[in-house]
């Protein structure tokens, strides 16, 4: 049967009774589609660890993009504070010849000054900037694709409603900029982009709040039925519903 012709009450049982643990999206495959950024992340990253000496990755998750990335540096180190995630990403990176530590997300990092030269993150939920430069080597650099600002919040307020200003400007990418030189680094890249994001039926909507947890605090399907039904029957009657991801890429360097 196919998606279109399943019940309301059908979708959304199955979303949410499907595990949400890690950070694989690939149960919305056909369901959900989300336009990549144009730079390529993992492959820039591959290219950097290609001309790295020692590497570390902060908050690595699963290990799932350092993995898959062609090249790592010959001393490469990764943290990770979710204990399913420091698990997972062990399995994944030990055979790699990558040491994972696990390290809840606040300073001090667990290095000495100047440990690597370079430091990489994909999707940090914090960045702390001073931390970056007291572990990087003069010359090092910082190399991180992040979350920007008001991401898919066509989502968030249709079940929100309009957020407030400071809630839509967090995470600006010039903030990241003015933070970074606060740090004492220069920042030789910085880019933006705006990526269409489309959910197909409601159960891909339940599944991805139910996994973003930050997205709509506290989601639960008995708490917003009435918004899911609504947005169910948008969807049925006007096709996907489409919000935009936000991404920027930034790459900051440590004077030698």
């Amino acid at each position: 049967m196919g998606e279109d012709m399943r019940t309301f009450d059908e979708l959304v049982a199955e979303a949410e009774s499907v595990p949400v643990a890690g950070w694989d999206f690939s149960w919305l495959d056909g369901r959900a589609t989300e336009q990549r950024p144009s730079w390529g992340y993992q492959r820039l990253l591959g290219e950097r660890m290609a001309q790295a000496h020692s590497a570390l990755d902060v908050q690595t998750g699963g290990g799932e993009v350092l993995a898959g990335a062609s090249h790592r540096a010959p001393l490469t180190v990764a943290t990770e504070g979710w204990p399913p995630n420091v698990a997972k990403a062990t399995r994944l990176l030990h055979p790699l010849g990558v040491a994972v530590v696990a390290d809840q997300d606040e300073p001090p990092l667990p290095f000495g000054d100047a440990a690597f030269d370079l430091v990489v993150s994909r999707h940090p939920v914090t960045v702390w900037w001073d931390e970056i430069a007291r572990v990087l080597r003069p010359g090092g650099s910082y190399f991180s694709q992040q979350v920007g600002p008001a991401s898919v919040f066509e989502l968030v307020e249709f079940f929100l409603g309009p957020q407030p200003e400071q809630v839509c400007g967090a995470r600006h990418p010039e903030q990241a900029r003015r933070a970074a030189e606060a740090a004492g680094l220069t920042v030789v890249d910085l880019r933006a982009e705006s990526l269409r994001t489309e959910f197909h039926d409601v159960g891909a909507v339940v599944y991805f709040l139910r996994k973003v947890i930050w997205m709509v605090p506290g989601f639960t399907v008995d708490q917003y039925r009435d918004k899911l039904r609504e947005l169910d029957e948008l969807i049925r009657r006007q096709g996907p519903f489409v919000a935009h991801t936000k991404r920027f890429l930034i790459e900051a360097q440590k004077p030698r």
